[in-house]
């Protein structure tokens, strides 16, 4: 299945970007101002994406364990500071240490159990496992974990008074803000229902598409697909559910009373 490859060259490569010309003259006859961010973004993908492939390379040449550990938690951290950087509220000390201990334990336990469980991969830290998988655990975790925080954030803030007139019926904390944490788990696994239902009709995965240009059987594409959903479905399941059932608790003092803490 691999002999038929079409290796790109440089002027394959450069007549892609006539779609970032195309862009370019549409918003500008449109007189919309978006020129130098369109420029930006092409550029800075095309840097990042070189720069990350000769980097792979390196890591995957010498194969240590340190190193690929190392990248994870860089994605981590990244991931992490992230989704403190997208939520629309300020968020407060507790919050920021929940969604970090959120990230950690729901993508690693995700990660562990897929790599080694599922893949059977060897050595354990064999990057060209661990790096790819990793990332799309992480980046998907990082999007829904970042719906569930902001759904999360923002119910506790507008329905304030319901909270509180909760509470003051008789209501535990869990009780008066479980529509809030169910709206906020919701919101954050609906994204990769969505992707799951369209997947295989509506569009072809990236992932699935690369391994199959790439040259690697259809099946074999197919198998590593249906698995890394479901891995991604885990993962940002586990993430959020950690999140929400910590996150809540923390607009709560000891003595249930609603707090918000700057």
């Amino acid at each position: 299945m691999n002999n038929n490859i079409i290796d790109l060259n440089i002027f394959q490569m450069l007549a892609a970007y006539i779609f970032v010309v195309i862009v370019l003259v549409v918003v500008k006859i449109r007189g919309i101002s978006r020129e130098r961010q369109i420029l930006i973004s092409a550029i800075r993908m095309t840097l990042q994406l070189i720069l990350t492939g000769y980097v792979l390379i390196y890591v995957f040449d010498i194969m240590n364990p340190i190193i690929t550990i190392l990248i994870i938690v860089v994605m981590e951290a990244f991931a992490i500071n992230n989704i403190y950087k997208r939520c629309k509220i300020k968020l407060s000390n507790k919050v920021k240490k929940i969604i970090a201990l959120s990230m950690v334990i729901g993508t690693l336990s995700t990660l562990i159990f897929f790599l080694f469980v599922v893949i059977h991969i060897s050595p354990w830290y064999n990057p060209r496992y661990f790096i790819p998988i990793a990332g799309m655990l992480i980046g998907n975790s990082m999007t829904g974990i970042s719906l569930g925080v902001n759904r999360l954030v923002d119910g506790m803030y507008s329905q304030r008074h319901i909270i509180e007139s909760a509470l003051m019926l008789g209501a535990t904390p869990k009780m008066a803000s479980k529509k809030i944490v169910n709206s906020a788990f919701d919101s954050a696994i609906l994204p990769t229902i969505n992707s799951m239902v369209g997947m295989g009709i509506v569009f072809l995965p990236g992932m699935m598409t690369g391994q199959i240009l790439s040259g690697i059987s259809p099946v074999t594409a197919i198998q590593y697909q249906i698995a890394i959903m479901l891995g991604i479905l885990g993962s940002v399941t586990l993430t959020t559910i950690v999140f929400v059932h910590l996150g809540f608790r923390t607009f709560f003092n000891k003595e249930s009373q609603l707090i918000f803490e700057e």
